[in-house]
């Protein structure tokens, strides 16, 4: 069943038979599946831990929010019969996901891999070895600043209010706070690519610096799902620096390309016959 092996002799070239490459996708698939499954039920151990990483944030905003407006009262709550099972399998689910995912993605990457070419391949892993670190500092910057957004949301509340804060929309809030965070630390690898593949140069990138940075900022600012300006600012500052050193990268991978191109004498006899 997880058999990923040809079965038809494959060609010089490495070309295989289209019924070798379905059963090649069907075993990968079922790997990085079980490999899944198994994470997620090893997880459902750890729930308490979990909530205990989720929830920290909040409980920082609330102390901090105590010293200062010491009449908001606001808890998170469970609405529901099954809520706190679905809290359990929703921890487990996201921390299976992230446990298991060098695994499922070697099973995809290893399935891909002997369709490139070296150069590809190389580019390839340069990306995987410099995106992966981008995306778990911006969750990390994301999660560091969550107490301030969490702090700004929770202190408008007015005095005879009480906030109840329903697990499933913090879950969320928290869930796109991180990704938000991630894939924006993720936009100068993407411009550095394109620089590579031609589509834009540093030279460019350097006159249209002031827009991009102003783009950075309202981005930033529309993005945050806390809306308050500590994280815009933990969001954009990062990012400019970040798109600062993306250009400096593609200005010296153009100077770096036309020092390649060879300069041809006009007096030099040409070596075609």
């Amino acid at each position: 069943m997880y058999s990923i092996r040809p079965v038809h002799a494959v060609g010089d070239d490495g070309r295989m038979a289209l019924t070798d490459h379905l059963r090649e996708l069907r075993g990968r698939l079922l790997r990085g599946v079980t490999a899944l499954v198994v994470a997620v039920l090893v997880m459902l151990f750890f729930t308490d831990q979990l909530q205990e990483l989720v929830t920290s944030p909040y409980r920082q905003a609330m102390e901090t929010l105590g010293k200062s407006k010491s009449y908001i009262d606001s808890k998170i709550i469970l609405s529901g019969i099954g809520a706190a099972l679905m809290m359990q399998l929703k921890l487990a689910g996201i921390a299976g996901v992230l446990v298991s995912c060098p695994f499922w993605l070697y099973q995809i990457w290893a399935f891909i891999l002997p369709g490139l070419h070296r150069h590809e391949k190389r580019w390839t892993m340069i990306f995987v070895a410099i995106a992966g670190p981008l995306f778990v500092a911006g969750a990390a910057v994301g999660y560091y600043v969550l107490p301030k957004g969490l702090e700004t949301l929770i202190g408008i509340t007015p005095e005879g209010f009480d906030s109840l804060v329903d697990f499933n929309d913090f879950f969320s809030f928290v869930i796109r706070m991180l990704l938000i965070f991630g894939v924006a630390f993720e936009i100068p690898l993407f411009v550095v690519l394109l620089n590579l593949v031609g589509v834009v140069s540093g030279r460019k990138l350097a006159e249209h610096r002031p827009w991009a940075i102003l783009a950075i900022f309202v981005f930033a600012a529309v993005g945050t799902p806390s809306t308050d300006p500590i994280s815009m600012l933990f969001l954009a500052v990062p990012m400019t620096i970040l798109w600062l050193i993306s250009e400096v990268l593609s200005r010296l991978l153009d100077r770096r390309r036309r020092s390649a191109i060879p300069v041809l004498d006009p007096d030099q006899a040409s070596p075609l016959p």
